[in-house]
């Protein structure tokens, strides 16, 4: 996984009045004064960083680090609140259904916001009702096991989950996410059969893992750190291996092409004003080069990633053919 740095602002986009839109954030955000954009006068009141997973994880440590910082830049309070479900599926649905005014926006991952909708009915969502506003931060995908574990090399994991197909249980962040793809990758490369076992989140998987109900976890870079001493990193998704983890060997360099994880962005109701969407961008943007939240990215094994709105949908759509390819040689698209 390339980080991809592009802080060239989105050109071309027309400030336009929106007060018969309803658009204004209600109680005095918005634009119906003056004829100008939406976000002439937004935001005017407190705004909600949204999580559709549990506490702990990638997306909850990144909101706490931008928390503070974004606040300062858009001039108003910023809440973090939490609505897990269905691998993050049950948050993205009620996006689609709260008012397009920009004061509430969703942490919203790739893969996760492709696959859903691709392979399951009851996603409540399709990738295209989710306006993209900005993605920040990716974390490759790292296959762990407990530091007690037998399995010292990803060759050995390889030959044990061959000794007993389909035994072998690999625990990850959520169905049909980046954590469930790695895995499905690695069977498809491996010719293996490991049987992935879905968790809410990174913190509820990890428990998991040191507790011994699953026997690997495929999970992010940062809980190579976070985790210490308690596991052992057989492999993590990347080209080359990272600075911050040079002891950690790539699935490339043992004989294995995967390279992939997590994109890490927000998103609004699809019906948000582009001005307002562009703002959001624009302050996203400027927290992403605060030194600060870079350093605290470096020592988290997060990469740092700008991809503005137009550039998150062409990210989307170029995972997307990778993902449909894999998925359907494994006949698993309906």
């Amino acid at each position: 996984m390339k980080s991809r740095r592009t802080f060239a602002s989105i050109v071309g986009m027309i400030a336009v009045a929106l007060a018969a839109t309803g658009c204004g954030g209600g109680g005095g955000g918005g634009g119906e004064a003056g004829g100008g954009g939406a976000a002439d006068e937004f935001p005017q009141k407190r705004l909600e960083y949204i999580l559709p997973f549990d506490a702990g994880g990638e997306s909850d440590i990144t909101a706490r680090l931008q928390q503070e910082k974004l606040a300062e830049v858009l001039g108003q309070t910023v809440n973090i609140s939490y609505k897990p479900g269905g691998g993050g599926a049950l948050g993205w649905s009620e996006l689609t259904r709260m008012a397009p005014d920009g004061y509430k926006f969703m942490g919203s991952n790739l893969p996760h916001i492709i696959l859903q909708p691709m392979l399951r009915d009851d996603a409540g969502y399709e990738t295209e009702d989710l306006k993209q506003v900005y993605i920040f931060q990716s974390t490759p995908n790292a296959l762990l096991v407990p530091a007690d574990s037998d399995i010292q090399t990803l060759d050995d994991f390889i030959e044990a989950a061959k000794a007993d197909p389909g035994a072998m249980s690999v625990g990850g962040s959520g169905d049909f996410s980046a954590n469930h793809i790695g895995t499905l990758m690695l069977n498809d490369m491996a010719g293996i059969d490991v049987t992935y076992t879905p968790f809410s989140g990174t913190g509820t998987a990890v428990p998991a893992l040191l507790g011994g109900h699953v026997d690997a976890l495929m999970s992010y870079s940062p809980q190579i750190s976070q985790l210490g001493d308690q596991v052992r990193a057989i492999a993590v998704a990347t080209e080359e291996r990272m600075p911050g983890l040079p002891d950690v060997p790539t699935f490339v360099e043992q004989g294995h092409d995967l390279v992939d994880g997590a994109y890490r962005g927000v998103s609004v109701p699809m019906d948000t004003p582009d001005d307002i969407v562009q703002k959001l961008a624009d302050a996203f943007e400027e927290v992403n080069q605060d030194p600060e939240l870079v350093t605290a990215f470096e020592e988290q094994a997060f990469v740092l990633e700008n991809y503005g709105p137009e550039e998150a949908v062409e990210l989307t759509e170029e995972r997307k053919a990778v993902y449909e390819d894999l998925l359907t040689r494994l006949e698993l698209v309906p």
